[in-house]
């Protein structure tokens, strides 16, 4: 592991990797995009024969976090490459791989892996070179020492990020900005990233100067239930800011996720007056309207403990407001939004007593999964 980003961000005093980790965030984002800057013409080299197949199906997977950040690059993705780009867990991927593999279709796998060595991750990338006639891989990986750092081939092109988003502590967080803003990168296009790196961790920057008091306070109110809820790309970073919360309060605090519209549909009876439910407010006028109209109802309806908004555009429902982003797209608020959640999840850890570096004490949870037993289909 290299120190020197994590000691250039972290505050004196600090000992847990998990804050270190989340502090370095500005500076592991943009030595991500350079690393891409720098490896631009080999990555375009492997990708753009590929995009330009409309044929080609385009499937974003991993496991936890590492599944949720293609939950939100997909749809963002889609767009911008102007055809369908799928998530699929690689739980999902090797729990049923009949449902989700097609043999003729000819397959991007886009793999994320802060240690790249848990045995779905290798799983799946080894049923698709079996099942899938044209299998290409492109994997994003924090460890240059995992199974998949190690893959090789015509086929398959590997994006090794700095070490220091290895991140040591059990909570993926730097881990995950760096590899959603690789794959931002590589699939979206590298020079137009170059143009907005420098807004994007500086928004993360803010977020960090800024959102911490606020997320302390909420700890100390000792919510038993906290909701997530967002549109779009923020659906998957609202089940990503949920699972952060679940890791680190050892599963203490009650959390789920939902849109600003799916949670009428049933969900919204987990509100009670000990539920803080957390809004991430899109930046796209239509979306940010219906996120706004929960937001509303939700204040109205008086029965939650509290109601946070946070937001890029300036707007006196915000509680937490993003400085100078308030014209970026929604893809770039992905990476400052996260960072009040990991807040929150950190202090909520300390506030129940738990080491934040290993909040699971039973050790039935662990930094690489462990425990998975990996079927062959019986013939």
């Amino acid at each position: 592991m290299t120190d020197t980003l994590i000691a250039a961000a972290a505050e004196p005093g600090d000992t847990s990797w998990t804050r270190r980790e989340i502090a370095q965030q500005p500076v592991t984002l943009r030595a991500t995009q350079a690393l891409l800057r720098d490896a631009r013409a080999e990555i375009e080299a492997f990708l753009a024969p590929l995009l330009a197949r409309p044929e080609l199906r385009i499937v974003l997977t991993g496991a936890g976090t590492s599944a949720f950040i293609g939950e939100c690059l997909a749809p963002w993705l889609s767009r911008v490459l102007g055809r369908a780009v799928e998530a699929i867990a690689t739980t999902d991927i090797v729990g049923a791989p009949d449902l989700y593999l097609r043999a003729d279709a000819p397959t991007l796998l886009v793999s994320f892996g802060r240690s790249g060595s848990s045995p779905e991750s290798v799983a799946a990338v080894e049923l698709v070179d079996r099942r899938v006639a044209e299998a290409n891989h492109l994997i994003v990986t924090c460890n240059a020492d995992g199974e998949l750092a190690r893959r090789g081939g015509e086929r398959t092109h590997v994006i090794v990020l700095p070490e220091a988003t290895h991140d040591r502590s059990f909570a993926m967080t730097s881990s995950f900005t760096a590899m959603t803003l690789a794959a931002l990168s590589a699939l979206g296009g590298i020079d137009a990233l170059d143009d907005r790196i420098e807004a994007i961790a500086a928004g993360v920057a803010d977020m960090l100067a800024h959102a911490e008091p606020v997320a302390a306070a909420l700890a100390g109110r000792g919510f038993d239930r906290v909701v997530y809820l967002g549109s779009g790309v923020f659906t998957g970073l609202a089940r990503e800011a949920a699972l952060k919360l679940m890791e680190l309060s050892d599963g203490a605090v009650v959390t789920a996720f939902d849109s600003a519209l799916g949670f009428r549909h049933g969900p919204k009876t987990i509100v009670t007056d000990r539920t803080l439910v957390v809004v991430f407010v899109a930046n796209d006028p239509l979306t940010r309207r219906y996120d706004l109209d929960i937001v509303a109802e939700l204040r109205a309806d008086a029965r939650a403990g509290d109601v946070v908004v946070v937001a890029a555009r300036p707007d006196p429902a915000a509680t937490i407001a993003l400085a100078a982003m308030e014209s970026a797209p929604d893809a770039d608020l992905l990476f400052p939004f996260i960072v009040p959640a990991q807040l929150f999840a950190l202090h909520v850890s300390l506030a129940l007593g738990l080491t934040p570096d290993q909040p699971n004490a039973s050790g039935t949870v662990n930094r690489v999964v462990q425990g998975v037993r990996i079927h062959a289909r019986e013939a």
